[in-house]
């Protein structure tokens, strides 16, 4: 069953803006408008002060730059991940490929396990679980898989804690739990976020149901067909996996 398409969306999803977007940000912005409040105050009261700003300033550049290395890391960890499998095209020069998708996922898992483990507790590191998990399960380790996305479910940023959500509900409806997968997408469709809408959630629970629950999976593409645009041309499409009744 092909369910672990995820990690390709959530690539296309994640720009530039959203990986800026982290408390660093944030505190750097609360640095700045707190030093312009305070310009008459910092004068006077002299030197003291000015050791401090200048102590303030040297570590949120230090965090600047730590924040630059783990944005690229996962650049470069992403690009393995997205690197295609076999011999490239008659007349192509310079495009890397792995030989098996076996080479190209010890390969994908090896950097963002390093990744993971290199920068704990930052945004990048809980990227790098999703796609862990999301590899793991492409390459069959579901128990390995269903421990990753777990901990990613629990432990990510809401907005990254959903895809790793949505790929665990792939990985037991693939382990024959369909209803721990249910339970996962149902929660999806009631919390969404800005990753996973509750259509998103929905369409993905009457896929997965469609080979277990069929008549379960017909009643909510029913609910979906009729909302205009990308939604319904997905029920639609489908309805056609469906058993005839």
């Amino acid at each position: 069953m092909e369910t672990f398409l995820t990690s390709e969306v959530f690539v296309a999803r994640i720009t530039r803006k959203e990986l800026k977007a982290d408390k660093f940000a944030l505190e750097v912005e609360q640095t700045v408008t707190f030093f312009e409040e305070h310009r008459d105050q910092l004068v006077r009261y002299g030197t003291a002060v000015v050791v401090v700003a200048l102590l303030v300033a040297g570590f949120l550049f230090y965090r600047q730059r730590q924040h630059a290395s783990r944005e690229a890391a996962l650049s470069r960890a992403i690009l393995v991940e997205q690197t295609p499998v076999g011999t490239p095209p008659p007349g192509t020069t310079n495009i890397n490929a792995f030989p098996t998708e076996q080479v190209k996922d010890e390969a994908t898992i090896k950097v963002f396990t390093d990744l993971k483990n290199q920068y704990p507790g930052s945004t990048e590191a809980e990227i790098a679980q999703y796609f862990l998990g999301a590899t793991q399960a492409n390459a069959g380790k579901f128990a390995e898989a269903e421990k990753t996305l777990t901990e990613a479910a629990a432990k990510a940023d809401e907005k990254y804690a959903s895809f790793a959500k949505l790929t665990l509900a792939d990985v037991y409806f693939a382990m024959g739990k369909p209803d721990q997968g249910t339970k996962i997408l149902q929660d999806l469709a009631a919390h969404p976020t800005i990753f996973v809408t509750k259509e998103q959630a929905q369409l993905a629970l009457a896929r997965d149901l469609i080979p277990v629950r069929p008549a379960d999976a017909r009643k909510i593409l029913d609910s979906l067909r009729n909302i205009p645009g990308p939604t319904s041309q997905v029920a639609l499409a489908l309805y056609s996996q469906l058993p005839p009744q």
